[in-house]
């Protein structure tokens, strides 16, 4: 794999880690509207793929394959980004939603109940629900991101012994500068609801797809659809501050 001086063979480094992208692209993938190619997933894998090639040095505390996986699901992820399949009235809708989530449970002292935060946005349930529905799909890559850098989900756990969302994944690099997020990240999810942590745990961690999911819950698949949209909100209320002061600190 590697080079006389050291530096890593590319067409190796390629052949040997292309099925690597095809599967974190078919992780995603199942999450997303269909409307979302597979192909220009792994294309855009394969493009993180080679800015690791040219990045990775050894000696930095992580292997090639932790370092190769981190920045090919971003590369995915910042992709999805810059696509924007949701309506901006859609996407209003879901930031009034995390903002009663997050005034409510601070009022409360506990995480909420639908019926209790759709009667906060002046929503019939199932308006309420509906609208759940609408906003699940433009929150997958922002979840993604902030499991796959803060761990906890999308990192794996640190011991055989760590369940789920008890023990964050520490990553090689930026971990001291990360902990405060990842804590919160792990304590927001401690928090949440018993069926929506279990949800989380199947889907992000198991990879079970809605139909599976459903049959663990004993609900339809658009139950399990407005259950992960309404967990997703609750994480990502409790998180912004964490996420733009990090963005803050990195600009700088």
């Amino acid at each position: 794999m590697y080079t006389a001086n050291g530096r890593m063979a590319q067409q190796d480094i390629y052949t040997e880690y292309q099925p690597l992208v095809r599967r974190i692209a078919l992780q995603l993938q199942v999450r997303l509207p269909a409307s979302v190619d597979l192909e220009d997933l792994i294309q855009a894998g394969m493009l993180g793929l080679c800015e690791c090639v040219g990045r990775y040095e050894q000696g930095h505390g992580a292997s090639f394959a932790t370092y190769a996986s981190q920045r090919i699901r971003g590369a995915m992820l910042d992709e999805l980004r810059s696509r924007d399949w949701l309506p901006r009235s859609v996407r209003r809708a879901g930031r009034e939603l995390e903002s009663v989530i997050q005034q409510l449970e601070q009022s409360l002292g506990y995480p909420p109940e639908e019926t209790q935060i759709a009667a906060a946005m002046g929503l019939e349930l199932e308006d309420y629900r509906r609208l759940l529905l609408d906003t699940n799909n433009g929150m997958v890559m922002s979840l993604d991101e902030m499991m796959d850098e803060e761990g906890g989900l999308a990192g794996g756990y640190a011991s055989p012994e760590a369940t789920p969302f008890t023990t964050p994944f520490a990553l090689p690099h930026d971990a001291l500068e990360e902990a405060d997020t990842r804590r919160a990240l792990n304590e927001a999810i401690a928090r949440l609801p018993e069926r929506e942590k279990l949800l989380m745990a199947v889907y992000y961690q198991e990879k079970l797809n809605l139909k599976e999911i459903g049959a663990v819950l004993d609900v339809t698949e658009s139950r399990v659809s407005q259950l992960h949209s309404q967990a997703v909100r609750r994480l990502q209320g409790v998180l912004a501050p964490h996420l733009v002061a990090r963005a803050g600190k990195r600009r700088r």
